[in-house]
């Protein structure tokens, strides 16, 4: 039986919100029943009736529908960052669960309150860290925790984009707008928009965590009032040393996420712009090149793919994966389950989020300190 579905944002002009959409309905999982897709009541009735909704169920602000909706199963938060917390804590209190996109909050404080309403509940929340749905990075993950290079020394994380190279906020451009005001996105520009993912990646392949960072922020573009260019030395948990760059201002760039990961036996190598190939790199042997849909590859991986081998899949089969181990957790309220269990749902949850808010606060308190090296605190 399908699960249904609310969602929170996601109007006219929003990117995110029909991506959202699109992977919530490829599997037949989940069935988009209601919304309130913006705070302007116009605009949220002309989302509706796009969409083909009961106009009865297509409201003017989030908290109507949250006092209306009775027996929603789960609500999709798809708003800027500063509208992110209440929607949450008032869905979970009302017994909905939640999926929510990044980061989790507007602020560490909020995160915390989230968490906070989750363990209450007992509800399951996802966070649509996306590149964490793609196979070869669930690949990636189960052969560094079968050892397959040994302990962990070193992790390279970047992710170039370009598309805020020019003063776009000034230009019109909505998503642009909201991303680089304080007010909405929160404290971090680049490194709360695409740094984020970038942390995740490397926490979510090694199974470590950042524990402390030497950050550089920069605001390259004049008049700008959030960072657009972000780098870091980082530590992690298990001892191992890394670099993470996060930009939206390499110019030529367009989504170009890559992560390199090295053990004492070889390393692994995924990039974004080729994400059905895995590249491992044995110590005095070949690369050999690892494939999506391939017989040979873990039940992980296996369970993100819906074609056989060289039928390519992407972004939205990716972020249809989280929906899916979503839904499983939901009909089961399973929210933490061991890294090696069969086809156990598999999604970033609200601890995710946490780390990712503290990961910004590290950043920022980093860039401004004198001592540099900072630790990431939850």
């Amino acid at each position: 039986m399908k699960l249904t579905l609310g969602m929170i944002g996601g109007g006219p002009d929003s990117f995110i919100g029909a991506v959202h959409r699109k992977a919530a309905s490829l599997d037949g999982r989940f069935d988009l029943v209601c919304g309130a897709f913006s705070s302007n009541p116009e605009k949220s009735n002309a989302t509706g009736a796009e969409l083909g909704l009961d106009p009865s169920r297509v409201y003017g602000s989030y908290v109507d529908m949250l006092n209306t909706e009775t027996g929603l199963d789960a609500v999709a938060i798809v708003t800027p960052n500063h509208l992110h917390a209440h929607p949450a804590i008032m869905a979970l209190e009302r017994g909905i669960h939640v999926i929510i996109d990044k980061p989790l909050a507007f602020s560490l404080q909020e995160a915390y309150e989230i968490r906070d309403a989750v363990r209450r509940s007992g509800l399951v929340l996802a966070i649509t860290h996306t590149y964490a749905g793609y196979p070869m990075v669930k690949e990636a993950r189960f052969r560094v925790s079968r050892g397959d290079i040994g302990t962990i020394r070193k992790v390279f994380v970047e992710y170039p984009q370009g598309w805020l190279t020019g003063f776009l906020e000034d230009a019109g451009n909505k998503q642009a707008s909201w991303r680089t005001d304080p007010s909405k996105s929160g404290a971090g520009g680049s490194v709360g928009d695409i740094g984020t993912h970038a942390a995740h990646l490397a926490e979510f392949v090694t199974g470590s965590h950042i524990t402390h960072i030497n950050a550089m922020l920069n605001t390259v573009v004049p008049g700008r009032k959030l960072d657009d260019d972000a780098s870091a030395l980082l530590k992690f948990s298990n001892g191992a040393t890394g670099v993470l760059v996060a930009t939206q201002v390499a110019a030529g760039e367009e989504n170009n996420l890559k992560l390199r990961v090295y053990g004492e036996k070889g390393g692994f190598e995924w990039s974004h712009t080729d994400p059905n190939t895995l590249l491992y790199k044995p110590l005095d042997a070949p690369v050999q090149i690892l494939r999506t849909g391939t017989g040979y590859v873990s039940d992980a991986a296996k369970n993100g793919t819906r074609l056989p081998a060289g039928h390519p899949e992407g972004y939205i089969e990716a972020f249809a994966n989280i929906y899916v181990e979503f839904g499983r957790a939901i009909d089961g309220h399973i929210s933490d389950v061991p890294l090696d269990a069969p086809f156990a749902p598999d999604f970033p949850t609200v601890d995710d989020g946490v780390r990712g808010m503290a990961f910004i606060d590290a950043m920022i308190r980093s860039s401004t300190s004198e001592q540099k090296w900072t630790e990431v605190t939850l």
